[in-house]
């Protein structure tokens, strides 16, 4: 029992946040992408820095589990994903009310809508539209993003608790003391009713977000347009701010909750 235990630890991650082998299976899986759905040995082998025997092995158990699926000389996603698409579709896919308020607000200010929810030390796109323009700001759903840069991360936290603030400030570019201004940027952001932000996270672009309240009035959700900074004067920020705060009272208004149900909410529309 004691070596069990002993080696139970050894999967453990330096950090102690995790599984080593399957935060090793995971990475594997999130080589797959669509600009690359096959995926070889020697691809995961370098872009993991792993033995190629420990590839080995981690692949063998993806494909017996169904997630992985061997096709010409690589490996592409295993129909053992199906199941679990499927369940996430279920939870949050967005209504097609909600859907429809983002395109006419994209169409409407020409750069792309955005919604995120946080998850931890990040932000998740749930739902987006892209601009009309061949020069815009794509953000595809399910990517993260830190949620200590950004427009949408001052409105997302608003209520954030101190630790958590003091998390983020660890994790970004800057020290500990970057929590009292997370936490002042919230604030205004709060008295304002919107948030921006200029090249925070990405050079050269610029963003504002609103907050989209569930039943209670919490904040669960922002509802942001992004775009390159020459696209985003002073002027143009203003408008943007009230058309998206219209849009996300329409949004809240239609029963937006966390995690999304499409049934759930289309029942009620």
């Amino acid at each position: 029992m004691a070596s069990s235990g002993a080696g139970a630890d050894s999967e453990k991650e330096p950090n102690g946040t995790g599984v080593r082998s399957v935060r090793r299976a995971l990475d594997i899986l999130g080589l797959l992408s669509e600009e690359r759905p096959l995926i070889t040995l020697r691809e995961i082998t370098e872009s993991t820095g792993l033995p190629k025997t420990t590839v080995l092995r981690l692949v063998q158990t993806l494909e017996e589990s169904g997630l992985l699926w061997s096709d010409a000389g690589g490996y592409i996603a295993g129909p053992g994903l199906w199941r679990w698409a499927y369940l996430a579709r279920g939870q949050w896919e967005i209504p097609r009310a909600t859907r429809k308020v983002m395109r006419d607000l994209a169409d409407r200010l020409g750069e792309t809508v955005n919604i995120f929810v946080p998850r931890d030390l990040h932000r998740v796109c749930v739902a987006h539209e892209e601009s009309p323009h061949p020069l815009r700001h794509v953000v595809d759903v399910g990517d993260e993003q830190p949620l200590w840069a950004g427009a949408s991360s001052k409105i997302l936290l608003r209520d954030a608790p101190d630790t958590l603030l003091r998390r983020l400030a660890l994790a970004s570019s800057h020290d500990e003391s970057y929590a009292d201004r997370l936490r002042t940027s919230a604030q205004e952001a709060a008295r304002r009713g919107y948030a921006v932000s200029s090249s925070e996270w990405d050079e050269g672009l610029t963003a504002v977000a609103v907050p989209i309240s569930g039943a209670s009035g919490a904040v669960i959700a922002s509802l942001s347009v992004s775009g390159p900074d020459h696209r985003f004067p002073y002027e143009a920020v203003e408008r943007f701010a009230a058309e998206l705060t219209d849009a996300a009272r329409l949004i809240s208004d239609q029963g937006f909750t966390r995690p999304l149900s499409g049934g759930r909410q289309s029942k009620a529309d």
